[in-house]
């Protein structure tokens, strides 16, 4: 990877955890994701879950109609599982490339996850078959019980979920989404396995609580998995640091109008699609990291996925930009992470 103390050279990343919604808000935030990356694997809890493969296709044919910036652009496919998931639909899908893959939601663990599952054990016969087959398991890893504390919900579905399930199915491949803790950075480095990954977004590398909640609290920075203690913010910037090959991309974008971020019952979710790329490289730069930014970025998560690395090549240079402030939506207004912000980093496109 050529760097230079202006720019850097590297192969076209993907992003593996995206929320691209539907109708106006697709047709709006598809350009901003597949301006800066070739791949995506594409979130399926819309309000009508995608759960079959006539759903997917027709919902990545949507995707595909609506960027106009990038034809080469693939959108990656996902099956939200529930315990009526059909195992001939799981199997059918994964092999014709209608689904890259399947995602578990613990029932009520975010946004549009009410038909999630509420005991995994429900679903053992269908992640049977995907450890047959080879197809990823995709996890939002937190316990949902009332009486789990909100900021204890990661560490518990280690304990209590994903251990005991990587015991039973041992050769099912799991990428353990959107880390946020110490105990799942040291459960996956610890585990040393070709079977586990986790993705690592930028909010949860740039934030930690106190960024939310000190000195009023910051609705444009709620998402779930929450933030958590400077401890784990820590953690995470060591993770990508250290170059482990487990860990990839995943910027986690989720767009809400702010009418329902700014809200009695706010939206979880942070839209990071026009700056998440710039924000990952300025943690890397700040790590001390950057030799590690193209294998974090493009090639860490291909190879977990078995997939080629891209042949295309991005350029960014250390030169200022600013943040678009906020995008408008008809009468309504998406505000993204980083909002304003004049950041050192800047796409050549």
């Amino acid at each position: 990877m050529p760097i230079s103390f202006k720019k850097i050279t590297i192969i076209k990343p993907d992003d593996w955890h995206v929320h691209l919604r539907e109708k106006n808000i697709l047709k709006t935030v598809i350009n901003y994701t597949t301006s800066f990356y070739q791949r995506a694997i594409i979130m399926p809890n819309l309000c009508n879950p995608i759960v079959n493969c006539k759903q997917s296709i027709y919902y990545r044919n949507k995707i595909l109609k609506a960027q106009n910036n990038n034809k080469k652009f693939q959108p990656l496919m996902t099956c939200y599982l529930t315990e009526f998931t059909s195992p001939k639909e799981l199997e059918v899908g994964f092999s014709k490339n209608f689904f890259t893959a399947g995602k578990l939601y613990p029932s009520y663990s975010t946004t549009n996850s009410e038909k999630g599952i509420k005991n995994i054990k429900n679903i053992y016969s269908l992640l049977e078959i995907m450890e047959k087959i080879g197809m990823p398991l995709l996890i939002h890893g937190e316990e949902t019980e009332s009486t789990i504390d909100i900021f204890d919900r990661e560490t518990k579905f280690i304990d209590n979920t994903l251990d005991p399930l990587r015991n039973t199915f041992p050769y099912l491949k799991i990428v353990l989404e959107h880390i946020t803790t110490k105990e799942s950075v040291d459960y996956v480095v610890d585990s040393n396995s070709p079977y586990l990954a986790a993705t690592i977004t930028p909010h949860h590398l740039m934030l930690n609580r106190n960024d939310m909640l000190v000195n009023g609290i910051k609705p444009y920075f709620y998402c779930l998995p929450i933030l958590k203690r400077k401890i784990h913010q820590i953690a995470l910037r060591n993770a990508i640091a250290s170059g482990n090959k487990s860990f990839f991309l995943g910027s986690d974008t989720a767009p809400h109008y702010d009418k329902n971020k700014i809200n009695t019952t706010g939206c979880a979710g942070i839209f990071n699609a026009p700056s998440s790329l710039l924000a990952y490289i300025t943690v890397f730069e700040e790590m001390n990291a950057l030799k590690y930014f193209q294998a974090f970025c493009s090639e860490n998560g291909p190879k977990f996925y078995n997939m080629p690395l891209n042949k295309e090549k991005i350029t960014l240079v250390r030169k200022p930009s600013q943040v678009i402030k906020r995008i408008k939506i008809g009468k309504n207004i998406i505000t993204p992470f980083l909002a304003g912000q004049i950041l050192n980093w800047s796409i050549n496109i």
